[in-house]
């Protein structure tokens, strides 16, 4: 299938042979390369609308497939890359075209009205929301900056299922085409405590297959809106800076988050436990669903992510938790949100 980059970017990335060209050897066999982005275009259907686009391509996933040969033969990481569908991207557009976060300053001046787990006591030390049916399917958001409302659906659909017992697959596309504020733009980014603002103004979500998601913006079709399959009371944001906050309130949901997914390392995250390297300037969402203890002792947040199946842990990712940082590894710890249902 032909990759749809968004215009302005691959125009500027046309003029260029990849970031990373000047900043590695050259260590692999061109024909080793070669044969590699074979296979790789082949499973992943990649074709290119212009054919001069094709060389620039093949550059750039020899430049990741290098970094990721280089990593990995480390060996004191705690955690793998590999090739994925964004092989042949830079990070630059790999951010600019699969993260999707919207940090305004309604954002840091919100005020925590009421944490309800605040007191909570005996928490788990370790749970995993899929195991207890509260996880739908990994999806895909696709070139669309609509990781928020992933994030936000996600965590509707855990605490539905924790409070009626029915997991439902919720519609991602309804908060894209409808849920519009200043800081909420659909496929431009977006904050997930929007998302529940409208989910309770609109008195409910329809399901994922009576309003399907189309991977672009859309007018909002005031028909599906009545489509009500769940709904909830409103939501409540968890104090931030604070792990141990989090950490409550994901011992009895799913969490929203937001953080920063820059970097090779999570552009190519394949298992273990992500330790970065990363900062804390929020940009992508996602959704803690569980957390735990590696077999060697790393302690990590359990995160749904809506990049495809053939990213991270089958769509999933491991990422450190209990850090020096307050704001957790890669900020995590920043802006959690949750809906109350």
């Amino acid at each position: 299938m032909a990759f749809a980059l968004k215009t302005k970017f691959l125009i500027f990335m046309l003029t260029v042979s990849g970031a990373l060209a000047s900043a590695m050897s050259r260590i692999l066999d061109e024909a080793f390369v070669a044969e590699k982005y074979k296979q790789w275009m082949v499973e992943h259907g990649r074709t290119y609308e212009m054919q001069e686009e094709e060389p620039m391509r093949f550059q750039i996933f020899k430049n990741n497939l290098e970094f990721i040969e280089n990593f990995n033969k480390m060996g004191n990481q705690t955690y793998k890359l590999s090739t994925n569908e964004f092989a042949d991207l830079t990070n630059e557009e790999f951010l600019t075209n699969f993260a999707g976060y919207m940090f305004s300053s309604k954002n840091v001046s919100h005020k925590i009205k009421r944490f309800r787990y605040e007191n909570l006591i005996n928490v788990p030390d370790s749970i995993d929301w899929r195991k207890k049916g509260a996880v739908t399917e990994i999806k895909d958001q696709g070139s669309c900056g609509s990781c928020w409302a992933f994030s936000t659906v996600a965590a509707v659909e855990g605490v539905i299922k924790i409070k009626t017992g029915k997991l439902v697959s919720l519609s991602e596309q309804q908060l894209v085409d409808c849920a519009r504020t200043e800081s909420t733009r659909g496929c431009d980014a977006g904050w997930m405590d929007d998302g529940f603002e409208y989910i309770g103004r609109n008195q409910g979500l329809a399901k994922e297959s009576k309003y399907p998601y189309t991977g672009k913006d859309g007018k909002c079709s005031r028909r599906k809106e009545t489509f009500r399959a769940a709904q909830i009371t409103g939501y409540e944001d968890v104090p931030r800076d604070n792990e141990e906050a989090l950490l409550k309130a994901a011992s009895r949901q799913p969490v929203a988050v937001a953080l920063d997914c820059s970097g090779y390392g999570f552009q190519f995250y394949s298992g273990g436990v992500y330790g970065g390297p990363c900062r804390t300037r929020l940009n992508h969402a996602v959704t803690v669903v569980g957390y735990g203890t590696s077999e060697d002792g790393i302690k990590y947040w359990l995160v749904k992510n809506s990049w495809g199946k053939s990213w991270g842990e089958s769509g999933y990712m491991r990422i450190k938790r209990d850090v020096h940082s307050k704001k957790g590894l890669c900020g995590i710890a920043k802006k959690p949100s949750y809906p109350v249902a």
